[in-house]
């Protein structure tokens, strides 16, 4: 896969290293000497060009990604001009990163593909995390539906999957779960190593340091945040 980056602040520079921490090749474009110096030897490869510029974009095979992203926040009008010079070059896949709400209006108008909303995301990331202390990780993945990497703690510990009654109960589905496996290592210490189960079985065991996985409606995974903040 081949990824775009434009705009290499903090969420488009972070993006664009994980990107490549993860497999893909990665153009990293900014306008910005500095920025570009800062991260050359993070990503395949990096570019100090103007993206408003047709010619510019041209010379370095834009058209060729599979997808770009557009993460520029702070300049609405440079961010509007870098979609509309990709979906005119042929880009396929267009991801922007809107600040308002009419900003996002204007880079759907143009052809974005999808758009991210940073400081909202982040938002109810923060939101999550103090509303729901034991939850891990939050994903969502449709409207409404979610899913969560959580410590059910002592509520469930030594219950099989069946006897915690999750799904009857709260209508939610376990699909993973992490354990903390004891092993002794090569020199004869007390270790851990960490154990996916991601076909879990009715008759698993929940340990109380067990990560579950859960998906389902947010309506039934606040029930289940109400319960195990009672516990």
């Amino acid at each position: 896969m081949i990824v775009a980056v434009i705009g290499l602040g903090t969420f488009g520079a972070k993006t664009a290293v994980r990107l490549f921490e993860k497999g893909a090749e990665v153009l990293a474009i900014d306008s910005n000497p500095e920025l570009v110096d800062r991260i050359k030897d993070k990503v395949s490869h990096a570019i100090c060009i103007d993206v408003t510029q047709e010619k510019s974009l041209r010379a370095v095979n834009i058209s060729d990604v599979d997808t770009a992203i557009v993460a520029i926040g702070d300049n609405i009008e440079m961010s509007i001009m870098s979609v509309a010079m990709l979906r005119k070059l042929g880009v396929g896949r267009v991801v922007a990163r809107a600040t308002t709400p009419l900003h996002e209006h204007v880079l759907r108008e143009i052809g974005a593909s999808e758009i991210i909303k940073v400081e909202e995301e982040m938002g109810e990331i923060v939101a999550s995390k103090i509303a729901a202390p034991h939850v891990l990780q939050r994903y969502n993945f449709a409207a409404g539906y979610s899913i969560v990497e959580l410590k059910l703690g002592k509520a469930f510990e030594g219950k099989t999957l069946v006897e915690s009654q999750i799904r009857q109960n709260y209508s939610l589905n376990i699909v993973a779960l992490q354990k903390r496996v004891p092993y002794i290592s090569e020199e004869g210490k007390a270790a851990y190593r960490v154990v996916i189960n991601d076909s879990p079985l009715p008759m698993d065991v929940i340990e109380a340091d067990d990560i579950v996985v859960i998906v389902g409606s947010e309506k039934n995974l606040d029930r289940l945040f109400s319960d195990l903040e009672e516990v």
